[in-house]
């Protein structure tokens, strides 16, 4: 009889420790899942316009790609994303052998941000003001009453993807975030290029843009050629 309590005993144990093992590797799978990369292809895009001269100027978007990664911040507050892409412009007409400017970038915006403002109700102001925002964070010493977080309705961001160093005629170092072309062509390619956003509290979506420029003779264009709007978590 007790060998028969025993024996069961044993198989019931044996049962659970399955069920535990099962149960963890669920759970890293769970976990996997939701950290995975998603990659999102985005559509080719054109536009093509005629400036007053007759110039005729085509911008053309090939190969966009996203890929929202997890980010090293690991809180909702956090959003990443890699992104790809090539853009191209042809000149034709009067001024086909102008030249101009290609600027790439992406406009980021957050449905809410968090502004967090935390005081320790002393009276010799010893409370310390937090704020995140897409693109800072900082924290500054304050004085003021109460404690409590706030949200409220977030602007959009400029992220230039592009930046190229060049020097000037007296050595220093300078900084431009376009591409210039001469002649009636010009190309212009992003790869991997991280956007990073913190202190998003809901939801969060990019949408890029290709910005060409050119200068006639009697004025300077600039036609713009906006890309598919994508959610970034």
């Amino acid at each position: 009889m007790k060998t028969s309590v025993i024996s069961g005993l044993r198989r019931g144990l044996k049962v659970a420790g399955m069920g535990a093992t099962i149960a963890v590797a669920l759970g890293f799978a769970s976990a996997g899942a939701a950290n995975a990369d998603t990659f999102v292809p985005l559509p080719d895009g054109n536009i093509s316009q005629t400036l007053p001269d007759g110039t005729v100027v085509t911008v053309t978007r090939t190969g966009e790609t996203a890929n929202i990664s997890p980010s090293m911040g690991a809180t909702p507050l956090h959003r990443n994303v890699w992104v790809s892409g090539n853009a191209k412009v042809e000149l034709s007409g009067p001024g086909a052998k102008i030249g101009g400017r290609i600027q790439p970038g992406y406009i980021v915006a957050c449905q809410l941000s968090l502004t967090a403002n935390l005081n320790g109700g002393l009276n010799a102001g010893g409370g310390i003001t937090g704020t995140a925002t897409a693109t800072t964070q900082s924290g500054t010493l304050g004085a003021n009453a109460g404690a409590g977080i706030t949200l409220a309705p977030n602007q959009a961001y400029d992220y230039k993807v592009i930046d190229i160093t060049t020097t000037d005629p007296f050595g220093a170092e300078t900084h431009r975030n376009f591409n210039t072309f001469k002649g009636a062509s010009g190309s212009v390619t992003w790869g991997d290029t991280t956007l990073g956003v913190t202190g998003c509290a809901g939801y969060a979506q990019a949408r890029s843009y290709v910005k060409v420029t050119v200068d006639t003779p009697t004025a300077t264009q600039q036609v713009t050629l906006w890309g598919q709007p994508f959610s970034i978590g």
